[in-house]
């Protein structure tokens, strides 16, 4: 027979950890149709990989890219770091299911405008999606805030009943249509006010279609221990397994604490099914959040609606300008978005490296000038801290952002080089990849990803899109509550 497409002589890292081989790949209709040598069979495409690594497609597990994927269904800084599927809702925001009396609160505000929000059901965004046929697979987690925001007149208090019986409503409708789970952000303004047995009610429609719960914790500053109990507490409630968003030890006070916090979600992965994303770098961006307002480290304004001209330039600086005390300056900025830098390298290293940690971006696509991570937290683990640092081996470095991601996240039959899978591959240079972005040029795609395929399809080659996309929505395709593998 003759296939869609070969590719000869590639160093398989097949996404399991398990060791690497040499073989070549076929593929027809989308899908792995046979791995080995395969000599003189024929392909439409026969492509020779000369001994380039070739991995599963990169699974981005927390991104905010929820409109993106509808308004630049390109999606560059994605699919430019080998990066297949994306795993949009995170941190309690989401697209849908979505109506604004005005303008999005904050943080939804990071997804876009009011106008980019015209997802009311969550069917109308697996459509939607479907429709822009973006160059990457997307699945999708349901925001908690969102929720809120659909069912209260103002998000500083504690829902009632009535508004928690809407809420568990729209999750359940949700759910039936496909949706991964549900996320919280609990630790900012527009959801902190809730109660744990808020969430835990809304958790509990999570188990009768084994979703996951991931949450941005209630804090990440010296009550983290807490708010991980909270987070487990929950999930153990729901019967649901509890993924908790890129785990990190904030603010100058925290450093260290790496030892404890592992500890804590060890201790609790032994009795219930939890786990953890990471991204690589020791600086996180979000919102301008006066909670995190301190002078014990670098705060980068990026963007500011009255101050525009403020981006890129320190907290600290701006205030000297205008004459003010930092917290002054940063309420005169607002809205506005920062990079915070208030993590310690070996803390990073300490969770990035656990066996329990995925690969996750968190990167802003819509900030004017966003973290690098947007562009180069998947080059930047293999390249940098397997390659050059020695973290772990290439091929834990690849299992964490596939086949560890696809099984915690129910996307059957992806995150693996295995015959049958979908054929989302990235063929790529272990000895030169590496992340470009910097915090002054973020915007820069990675070296050393050679190409990548979606759903079998040629979609990203030498630095340039081909113009084909084949992304495709992912409902939720195995029941996660019997547990990670």
């Amino acid at each position: 027979m003759t296939y869609d497409l070969i590719i000869r002589n590639a160093r398989i890292l097949d996404g399991s950890g398990a060791a690497e081989y040499t073989a070549d790949v076929a593929v027809t209709d989308g899908r792995i149709a046979q791995i080995g040598d395969l000599g003189s069979a024929s392909a439409t495409s026969d492509i020779d990989a000369k001994g380039l690594a070739l991995a599963p497609g990169f699974i981005d597990v927390h991104t905010h890219d929820d409109t993106n994927v509808i308004r630049q269904p390109e999606m560059l800084p994605k699919i430019s770091q080998g990066v297949t599927t994306v795993v949009v809702g995170n941190c309690g925001i989401s697209a849908s299911p979505v109506s604004l009396k005005g303008d999005p609160p904050d943080p939804m505000n990071l997804l876009g405008e009011a106008k980019d929000f015209s997802y009311p059901t969550f069917d109308d965004y697996r459509r939607a999606v479907d429709a822009a046929v973006p160059s990457v697979n997307v699945a999708a987690l349901i925001g908690h805030t969102a929720l809120r925001n659909n069912h209260m007149d103002r998000l500083d208090r504690v829902a009632t009943p009535d508004e928690i019986n809407g809420m568990r409503e729209q999750l359940r409708d949700a759910l039936e249509n496909g949706a991964l789970g549900l996320s919280t952000g609990l630790a900012y303004a527009s959801a902190i006010s809730s109660t744990t047995d808020e969430v835990k009610s809304l958790a509990e429609v999570l188990n009768d279609f084994g979703g996951v719960y991931t949450t941005h914790l209630r804090t990440e500053f010296d009550g983290i221990l807490d708010a991980m109990d909270e987070a487990f507490d929950i999930g153990r409630h729901a019967k649901s397994p509890v993924i908790v968003s890129h785990l990190k030890c904030a603010g100058a006070g925290n450093w260290g604490r790496s030892v404890e916090v592992i500890d804590k979600i060890e201790h609790a992965a032994k009795g219930h099914p939890a786990g953890c994303d990471c991204y690589p770098y020791s600086a996180s961006s979000s919102t301008l959040d006066l909670k995190q307002v301190t002078s014990d480290f670098d705060i980068l304004i990026t963007w500011s609606t009255p101050h525009p001209e403020m981006g890129g330039k320190k907290l600290a600086d701006i205030a000297a300008e205008w004459n003010l005390p930092l917290m002054d300056a940063a309420k005169k900025l607002q809205p506005a978005g920062a990079v915070y830098y208030g993590m310690d390298e070996n803390d990073v290293r300490r969770i990035l490296s656990n066996q329990l940690t995925m690969v996750g971006s968190d990167g802003l696509p819509n900030d004017p000038l966003p973290h690098p991570r947007l562009w180069g937290a998947f080059p930047r683990v293999l390249g940098h801290y397997s390659r050059d640092v020695g973290l772990f081996p290439l091929t834990e470095a690849v299992r964490k952002m596939t086949g560890l991601s696809a099984d915690r996240f129910g996307l059957g039959d992806r995150g693996r080089i295995k015959v049958g899978h979908w054929a989302d591959l990235v063929l790529f240079d272990p000895a030169t990849i590496r992340d470009t972005a910097n915090f002054k040029d973020p915007i820069q795609a990675a070296d050393g990803i050679e190409a990548v395929w979606v759903n079998g399809v040629l979609s990203y080659q030498h630095k340039q899109l081909t113009g084909q996309r084949a992304g495709r929505f992912l409902p939720r395709s195995r029941d996660l509550r019997v547990g990670f593998h």
